[in-house]
């Protein structure tokens, strides 16, 4: 039963939207030139259906990619702030000023640095968008980690691997896997930002510019909803993953 509700609820909340998107469309009486409607995107899968699985597959790789360095080196980086106050007191001031910078200025001058490098730019640009909230997410869990549970294994003879293994890494997983959260939407916006914005752009983003460029609407909004399920797809993933390594740390509500 639970399972099902889980299944179901959100099965339900997307087909509502989509009912209220096709609604609004024919109560306004807007064409598809000024917004497609749920009913005008099925034409344009079939149309392009080829460009929209390569497409989709080129985008997925260099997400999950840059993803799987975010969690590397976020992941590492949380450490060493967790564990020394004075590379956590260095590196945050750091990491918030360059958090702070819109990612699309980066484009241009990662593209001139890495000159035809197209693949390598897609994949840092998703790196460097999405590892902040990891890297200062298990930089708060293991520095919030209670000392008393540190001393009493360090008397006990455990060597700081053995801490950390114990005690540190399942502290900090529940907060680990919430940044992982959103660190999957944003590489998707890393992602994109390099396919729409490069004049050698591929992928689900050079598609939705080839739409823009001929007017083609529907193509447009259809990449839309591309973007959105892949990225529901890696959601469930990492919500999966979440459930294997740090279900213990599920509560059921009420």
């Amino acid at each position: 039963m639970e399972t099902a509700q889980k299944i179901l609820v959100p099965l339900m909340a997307i087909l509502i939207f989509l009912g209220l998107w096709e609604a609004l469309v024919w109560i306004n009486g807007w064409p598809d030139y000024k917004m497609a409607s749920p009913s005008d995107l099925p034409p344009a899968f079939i149309k392009y259906k080829a460009l929209f699985i390569s497409g989709g597959w080129e985008t997925s790789w260099r997400t999950v990619a840059g993803l799987v360095l975010a969690v590397i080196f976020g992941t590492g980086l949380g450490m060493i702030m967790g564990f020394s106050k004075i590379a956590r007191a260095g590196l945050y001031p750091l990491l918030v000023g360059f958090n702070a910078i819109p990612k699309a200025t980066l484009v241009p001058v990662i593209a001139l640095v890495f000159i035809g490098q197209y693949d390598f730019n897609t994949v840092l640009m998703a790196f460097l968008i999405s590892f902040f909230p990891i890297a200062v997410s298990v930089g708060i869990g293991l520095s919030t980690l209670e000392p008393e549970y540190r001393d009493i294994l360090a008397a006990l003879g455990a060597s700081k691997f053995t801490i950390f293994r114990k005690i540190a890494l399942p502290k900090t997983l529940p907060e680990f896997f919430g940044a992982l959260k959103v660190s999957v939407t944003l590489a998707f916006i890393g992602t994109n930002l390099v396919e729409i914005v490069s004049p050698h752009g591929r992928g689900l983003g050079a598609l939705f510019l080839s739409g823009q460029t001929n007017s083609d609407y529907p193509l447009m909004f259809a990449v839309l909803i591309a973007l959105a399920a892949l990225g529901i797809v890696l959601y469930y993933a990492v919500v999966a993953l979440e459930r294997i390594f740090a279900g213990w740390a599920e509560r059921s509500p009420g």
